[in-house]
């Protein structure tokens, strides 16, 4: 580690509140900009050597993950019901580290395709819903999202999918080698006349910029990479921030207040240390970084005279909108060994159901890849259908473990303003703070679009060959690690939080950019869009501030 280091008494251009998929590349863009950036983490830096292999701390010790001790969070279906504690594993989850939940991804990097940005205008309104246009569209999206590909490092085939949105130019790495479960998903979607092509990944399938390729150990979703072949923040994005010698990340500093002047301009914030020691940090500017739920409740507990109902909530829209994306699975066993335990979870996808169709009798679309899932452990508590997990139907299921994958789908998830992140009025975190209040039911719409690419994920597995397939339970979500929509962003102060630059509508020195700006959900692989957002974000935020714009 290199960089700045900036004493109590110095105002720094930017604080930056978060090192995840949006904070790291933030910190990066704003300081080779040539402005002084100090990056605030909650939780502590690792290296590589300091991620291991283990299931059980991991998936059920929260070992990289907010906990539900200290970080507690309550959980209701609508505002009429009484939000109970979240026991065991947090509703919303999300890595707590240094280069934050880049860690412990699985991944995937869809880009967004041009539907997405347009759905209102092509299908109308969805009654009950939000749903609403994005304030820009792909075109303008998309060198950032090249740059993306290109800066933090994506393995991928240009051109491999008919569905594929245009692009400026190819991937920088060629795609991962297919696994097992992308060989059976490819064959089995191809006799159906779909079109499976190679998985677009955020890990290095050869050595770039510095990394090592990846070692294909089997460790991808839910654990830090010990090899830096995925490209989390912690490896591509800070590094090269602190090498500005511009830029300072500072772990273990829990942000809990930005503060404001009686113009209502940002100040700074308030923080603990590692030690709990409250301090303060001077700025000329906030950029929340933070996720979909952090970065809505700090606003707000930002709370004070002249901002009653927290910072930025005007239209009041502050924590509301939450979308978590749909997700189902497919259980496949085969004849033969597939071995999936192996290198990464995905190597090849389907984009055939992608569009929204009216045929359907309801809104969404989406994709599906093939995968191992969970690891052992996990697999052989959560894949067992009810009626095989005990006796010899699960003993003959965990034997087949080897020769098991499954479909995964990811589709669209509707905005709804009852769906939110608020403040508990009554549980409180380790350090004393309002614990996040979670209110979330799914759109009828979305289970049914979880089922219908379900059923397709079903028909490709027995086209493959499966000897046995059977369904995951699609049920409404307690939760998810995708967080989108809490500080939605539009041209109009009055439905949205930001305006088309991540700028607050209420506070010009203000800014929020991660998975909350989202207007829609997108197809279930939000993090490759935060990041092209971030892009395009700290380009136009260090305009303002070389203008005095800020």
């Amino acid at each position: 580690m290199s960089g700045r280091r900036f004493g109590a008494n110095d105002t720094v251009d930017f604080v930056v509140v978060g090192s995840g998929a949006a904070g790291g590349v933030m910190a990066r863009e704003l300081s080779q900009a040539g402005f002084e950036v100090l990056v605030l983490e909650q939780g502590p830096r690792f290296t590589a050597a300091d991620f291991k292999h283990d299931e059980l701390d991991h998936w059920f010790n929260n070992a990289l993950l907010n906990s539900p001790e200290t970080s507690p969070q309550t959980f209701r279906r609508s505002a009429a019901d009484p939000a109970e504690r979240v026991r065991n594993f947090p509703s919303l989850w999300y890595a707590r580290m240094v280069g934050g939940s880049s860690n412990h991804f699985t991944a995937n990097y869809w880009r967004f395709h041009e539907v997405d940005f347009s759905e209102r205008s092509l299908l109308g309104e969805i009654a009950g819903t939000s749903f609403a246009d994005w304030p820009i569209d792909y075109a303008e999206l998309e060198p950032y999202y090249t740059k993306v590909e290109w800066e933090v490092g994506v393995s991928g085939l240009a051109g491999a999918s008919p569905f594929d949105p245009p692009r400026s130019k190819p991937y920088p790495m060629p795609p991962l080698p297919v696994k097992s479960s992308g060989v059976l998903l490819e064959r089995g979607a191809r006799k159906l006349g779909m079109h499976p092509f190679p998985a677009p990944m955020a890990i290095a399938s050869v050595p770039y910029r510095g990394r090592p390729a990846c070692a294909h150990c089997g460790f991808c979703i839910g654990f830090g990479c010990e090899m830096s072949a995925k490209s989390s923040t912690l490896y591509t994005m800070l590094p090269e921030a602190e090498a500005t010698g511009r830029c300072e990340v500072r772990s273990e500093s829990y942000v809990f207040r930005v503060a404001t002047n009686d113009r209502g301009r940002v100040t700074g914030v308030s923080y603990f240390d590692r030690e709990r020691r409250e301090h303060f940090q001077k700025a000329r500017a906030v950029v929340l970084c933070a996720n979909g739920a952090e970065s809505a409740r700090l606003l707000l507990m930002s709370a004070n005279a002249k901002f009653p109902d927290g910072l930025a909530n005007s239209s009041g829209l502050v924590g509301r909108n939450l979308m978590f994306n749909t997700y189902a699975e497919v259980n496949a066993i085969f004849e033969h060994e597939l071995n999936e335990y192996k290198s990464v979870q995905v190597t090849r996808i389907v984009h055939d159901f992608y569009d929204s169709d009216p045929k359907r009798g309801f809104y969404g679309g989406g994709g599906f890849d093939s995968r191992i899932g969970p690891n052992p452990i996990v697999w052989s508590m959560f894949a067992p259908p009810p009626e095989r997990a005990w006796g010899a139907e699960f003993k003959a299921l965990l034997e087949a473990m080897p020769r098991a994958m499954i479909v995964a789908t990811h589709g669209t998830s509707l905005p709804l303003e009852t769906n939110r992140v608020d403040l508990d009025p009554d549980l409180k975190d380790a350090w004393g703070l309002p614990a996040m209040r979670v209110t979330y039911r799914d759109h009828p719409d979305d289970l049914a679009t979880a089922r219908f690419l379900q059923d397709r994920g079903v028909e490709v597995m027995q086209a493959a060959g499966a000897q046995q397939v059977w369904k995951g339970p699609v049920a409404e979500a307690p939760g998810s690690p995708h967080l989108l929509g809490t500080c939605r962003m539009g041209n109009d102060p009055k439905t949205s939080v930001v305006d088309r630059y991540h700028r607050t509508h209420d506070i010009p020195n203000l800014f929020v950019c991660d998975g909350s700006s989202f207007v829609t959900s997108g197809r279930g692989q939000p993090t490759m869009t935060i990041q092209a957002l971030a892009f395009r974000a700290g380009e136009h935020i260090a305009g303002f501030a070389r203008r005095r714009e800020i």
